[in-house]
């Protein structure tokens, strides 16, 4: 009786939907579990185009990216805690590595977990950074590129502007990359992407896209310079933030604290003066052909069925989802009022009880949150020691605050940053959590990309973008902890201050390769080989636990505890949902300790039970009785 193997690979996207569809459409499977594309047209009846010509975004290279999201990765990424700061405690992430192999990794344990996003990627302009010009990404691209494998004929360079495929280039970096980055946002959760005006129009239409016309917040235009007296023909002193939602019938925009008059209406329960605004949506998108989802009925105090009716008389839609009114029903922020025979909805506005203020709406422009001249002082204080700040054009820290506002990521929300830069967001987000308490968590990946030789940063040390990403992150951290002077929050606590600091690699794990073991009996030989020692040499045991929480589904932040049992060494993740087995000798003692702890799972090494299959029979056997997954690696 044999354990089922840990599936090293990252999560599989294609497999998700396949399962999506099967479970909404069982009739369109086919016998080995197969869509019959036929049934499903048949299925959706006249909603499917099968036209030749339809609206629609497409460029050279487009399928690819199906192909790019699809495949897995068999990478890992490796702890290194020497460059972290507090790693044992803090639950802040710092990644070097290709962002979309990273993402690709994140799947299985951050998906649906991520309040807000923010990027600031290549704005294409000729001169940015941008990988192989066959433009075949994958974990062996980004390994010859960081020199961890040899490679022959590979070039990288820029993306210019005399290329034939310009803009298609820099949309199929552009595409699997947010598509990877929508399926780990919370359904409340939201993006925001710095842009200029080389491809604003091409990144709209790939995030309606991907995220959806009706997930579509705003374009927000940014007074992010002082004036660019080389532009062509006006001086460019402008660029945007596109935002997009996951679902918006579940998000929430925060705003502006401002002070409003009209609250006289007294709420017993709650002890609160409060306004009123209809719960009827209002303005464009009102009707009902405009957001269907949002039009259905509530109940009135006598028992009425109530609709979102415009003043028109046609049918309009409300400004929340079933979902989100039953919650503001049950939290009675919403009330009646009688109009003649009608019932009109109102949803109720509270006054805090600190002072006279609420949230109003943000305004779009953005000329009040610094520009990358503040980025740059900003930058300047910390690096005091250079003699010039060691990156350039970096976003002010109050543009991402604001931004953080907006999105409304609060408590304990994590922020995601998978161009990183210099560091901005997480500069941010630890400002943030200072000024007023919170215990955000931030998640920053960059790209080793070389710093030039001749560079301020290569002169100081700094090799990679990457070193600076993490050495501003640790003067913010020193600073902070030297004005707070070991400040414990509201909460009798430490502030998470810290970071644990990862690095993208080939899988600890060797893994069997079929084709390369085809024809000829010396591969054969070396494949039986690596199947014998699986584990690459100069691995470490935290190399291999982080690979097996991750794998596992779990976050790269989950508190772990060592445990001696039976004379041995286990890892206990998640409070012991998770059991970590990395001895290389396994006992039939060891095993049934294991088992009394009641894990939901277990993972051993396979080499642990060194050929004894009565041993791993009785193991598979024992975890069974006591419905725990077992898997081996």
């Amino acid at each position: 009786m044999e354990p089922e193997k840990l599936d090293l690979r990252s999560h599989t996207i294609a497999e998700d939907k396949k399962a999506e569809l099967l479970r909404l459409l069982p009739e369109i499977r086919t016998e080995g579990g197969k869509i019959d594309f036929d049934r499903l047209k048949l299925a959706l009846g006249e909603t499917v185009d099968v036209g030749k010509e339809r609206y629609g975004m497409t460029w050279p290279g487009k399928a690819d990216c199906f192909k790019t999201i699809q495949s897995p990765s068999m990478g890992t990424l490796r702890p290194c805690a020497e460059e972290s700061v507090n790693f044992d405690t803090t639950e802040n992430l710092i990644i070097e590595g290709d962002n979309l192999e990273v993402l690709k990794l994140l799947q299985k344990s951050y998906m649906g977990k991520v309040k807000m996003i923010y990027i600031d990627p290549p704005y294409n302009t000729g001169n940015d950074f941008i990988y192989p010009d066959n433009y075949t990404e994958s974990l062996q691209t980004y390994l010859e590129y960081t020199g961890q494998l040899d490679a022959q004929g590979k070039r990288f360079g820029t993306n210019t502007d005399t290329d034939g495929r310009y803009h298609s280039k820099w949309m199929k970096m552009m595409y699997p990359r947010l598509y990877l980055a929508r399926n780990l946002m919370a359904q409340n959760g939201i993006i925001f992407i710095n842009i200029d005006d080389t491809e604003i129009d091409n990144l709209k239409k790939l995030c309606n896209e991907v995220f959806g016309e009706n997930e579509f917040i705003g374009c927000l235009p940014w007074k992010g310079r002082g004036g660019r007296q080389d532009s062509k023909y006006v001086a460019q002193i402008h660029e945007y933030v596109l935002a997009y939602g996951k679902s918006l019938e579940e998000f929430v925009v925060g705003g502006e604290a401002r002070t409003m008059e009209g609250f006289v209406k007294w709420d017993d329960t709650k002890k609160l003066h409060y306004k009123t605004q209809l719960a009827r949506k209002w303005g464009a998108n009102s009707r009902q052909e405009d957001r269907p989802n949002l039009y259905y009925s509530v109940v009135a105090p006598d028992g009425k069925e109530v609709f979102p009716m415009l003043p028109n008389g046609k049918p309009g839609c409300w400004r929340w989802s079933k979902k989100r009114m039953q919650q503001e029903f049950e939290h009675g922020n919403v009330e009646f009022v009688a109009s003649g025979d009608q019932w009109i909805l109102y949803e109720k506005l509270f006054q805090p009880k600190s002072d006279d203020k609420v949230f109003a709406k943000c305004v779009s422009w953005l000329d009040d949150v610094g520009t990358t001249a503040n980025g740059t002082k900003e930058l300047k204080e910390l690096f005091s020691n250079l003699d010039k700040p060691p990156f350039d054009f970096p976003k002010p820290i109050e543009l991402i605050l604001k931004l953080v506002k907006i999105g409304n990521a609060n408590s304990s929300d994590i922020v995601l940053d998978f161009f990183a830069g210099s560091g901005t967001t997480g500069h941010a987000v630890l400002d943030l959590n200072k000024q007023d308490n919170g215990n955000r968590k931030f998640i920053l990946v960059q790209l080793p990309e070389p710093c030039g030789p001749e560079s301020e940063a290569f002169k100081a040390g700094y090799k990679t973008i990457a070193d600076i990403t993490k050495e501003r992150v640790r003067r913010v951290i020193k600073k902070l902890n030297k004005e707070d002077e070991d400040k414990l929050g509201l909460d009798g606590k430490k502030k998470d201050r810290g970071f644990k600091v990862f690095k993208l690699a080939e899988s600890n794990f060797k893994t069997w390769e079929s084709a390369g073991s085809q024809g000829s009996q010396t591969k054969l030989t070396k494949q039986m080989e690596l199947h014998i020692n699986h584990v690459r040499k100069n691995r470490t045991q935290d190399d291999i636990l982080f690979e097996i929480l991750l794998k596992s589904g779990f976050p790269l932040a989950t508190p772990i505890e060592k445990l001696s049992l039976a004379r041995k060494s286990v890892h206990s993740a998640a409070g012991g949902a998770l059991l970590i087995c990395l001895e290389p000798q396994l006992t039939l003692e060891l095993i049934r300790a294991m088992a009394d702890k009641k894990p939901e799972r277990v993972v051993c090494l396979d080499e642990g039970f060194a050929g004894n299959d009565q041993l791993k029979a009785n193991a598979v056997q024992t975890f069974k009785d006591r419905n725990i997954v077992f898997r081996t690696v």
